[in-house]
């Protein structure tokens, strides 16, 4: 455990609970891409499958029910309870594009060819790509509450605290994880836009829109 660890996990538990309160206290889940959500309840139920087999501390499982609870929550609320406002048209990615070459790729390359291993894999690769579909959506719409920026902030801040965490543990702690590493990266970078239009407008009170 770091401070950048620490600070990512606290920045993941805070895209979370934004998304969650954005929904239930607007009941309605305008703007948000259930098929992202989808993506990231699967990442959380193949990373977190050592839950059954192994434990490592109780920050770890508790922060990992959480995760697991909430995404499922969220998938909920979207696609039964507040059904009638989930935007379906815009919601069009082909997330199957994500899925199947992500699952081909966590079979080829991971660090040990076991089933949680081979999962575990699968969950970094496609927690990397996961916001793609709800990026994609903003693109259609043209435009994107403030509150949904916020959690689409919090949510890559999470991830560029993970890159320091990965950064610290291999000065101070000598460990190196490239599949993590490269996945961090990769889920960063699909962000940068989005953080250069987020400080740029949304900081500044104007509203947060992406090129169609």
């Amino acid at each position: 455990m770091n401070i950048f660890r620490l600070s990512g996990d606290l920045s993941h538990l805070a895209a979370i609970i934004i998304l969650l309160l954005k929904i239930w206290k607007s009941r309605s889940c305008a703007g948000i891409s259930g098929k992202s959500q989808i993506l990231f309840a699967l990442v959380f139920t193949t990373r977190y499958l050592d839950l059954l087999t192994s434990f490592i501390s109780l920050y770890n499982t508790c922060m990992k029910v959480i995760y697991i609870g909430c995404a499922y929550s969220t998938v909920y609320l979207i696609y039964v309870k507040f059904r009638a406002t989930y935007d379906g048209n815009h919601d069009s990615f082909r997330v199957e594009f994500l899925v199947v070459p992500v699952g081909g790729l966590s079979v080829l390359i991971n660090h040990d060819f076991s089933v949680l291993e081979i999962l575990w894999t699968f969950s970094i690769y496609l927690e990397s790509v996961a916001i793609l579909p709800q990026l994609f959506m903003i693109s259609k719409t043209g435009e994107a509450e403030t509150i949904t920026t916020h959690y689409l902030f919090c949510l890559g801040l999470y991830r560029a605290l993970y890159l320091f965490n990965w950064i610290w543990r291999f000065y101070f702690e000598g460990f190196f994880d490239m599949i993590a590493i490269v996945a961090g990266v990769v889920q960063t970078v699909l962000y940068c836009d989005f953080f250069y239009l987020y400080v740029t407008k949304v900081l500044k009170g104007k509203k947060l829109s992406l090129p169609a």
